[in-house]
């Protein structure tokens, strides 16, 4: 299992552990995690850096 990856939730307006996180590129070549929020269900994005 992966290490938790704590990004912010906009609805929630708070910092949570996200629920399936998964790495993608961006367009840009920079590298991110998208996952959801565990507890309302919405997306959440956290910009890592470049790759």
């Amino acid at each position: 299992m992966a290490a938790p990856v704590e990004a912010y939730c906009v609805k929630c307006k708070a910092k949570r552990n996200m629920k399936d996180p998964e790495e993608v590129t961006m367009a840009n070549g920079r590298r991110a995690m998208k996952g959801k929020c565990p507890e309302c269900g919405t997306g959440m994005f956290k910009i890592l850096g470049k790759a």
